[in-house]
């Protein structure tokens, strides 16, 4: 069963809301944004607004998931096979996301874009862990799909807390190695 098409014009009116809200967040803190000031900018009536989003916050999680996407270049990841060319690449993609969004947001922020990246790249491992153990079961896959997504996110607010002097490709590689030999945690130094 294929899902009906959705109308153009309301894809270009969602569009012109998500690209008129990040235009006021160069300008503008989070905080600040009001549903006013989006629909100005866009030039659409609040209805319209509403009938595209719940409210200012559920804009905010669309726009910093397509963002994302964006940079995760889509479905491309979902495509290979979970390796070290795919996890420096995430790790790179995730890296330019946020400093993309250091320009824009503020603080406030923070909660939603840590969420928002940990669930996109939960996915994203899952499905790559799914295309090479098909046969598998389901619990150890998605388990591993979680600790991969927050060790990821969690290496990439270390690299910029660390100043972000080595490039992010250079930084993750350090890991590499002991992620994919593993941790032998019955043996001692």
């Amino acid at each position: 069963m294929t899902q009906p098409k959705t109308d153009p014009r309301i894809l270009r009116t969602r569009k012109l809301i998500m690209d008129s809200f990040m235009e006021l967040s160069g300008k503008k803190e989070f905080k600040d944004i009001t549903v006013k000031d989006i629909t100005t900018e866009a030039m659409i009536n609040r209805a319209t607004f509403y009938y595209h989003f719940e409210d200012i916050y559920d804009l905010l999680e669309k726009v910093l998931s397509e963002v994302l996407l964006i940079n995760l270049k889509g479905n491309m990841f979902e495509k290979n096979e979970l390796n070290e060319e795919s996890v420096v690449s995430i790790f790179i993609a995730i890296t330019d996301f946020q400093k993309s969004l250091s320009n824009r947001c503020h603080r406030g922020y923070e909660d939603t874009i840590a969420r928002i990246i940990r669930e996109q790249l939960e996915i994203i491992f899952y499905k790559m862990l799914q295309k090479q153990y098909s046969s598998e079961d389901e619990q150890p896959l998605k388990i591993t799909s979680a600790m991969l997504s927050w060790g990821l996110y969690g290496a990439s607010l270390e690299w910029r807390r660390s100043g972000q002097e080595t490039p992010p490709e250079e930084f993750i590689k350090l890991a590499i190695p002991f992620i994919k030999s593993g941790i032998d945690f019955g043996s001692k130094a």
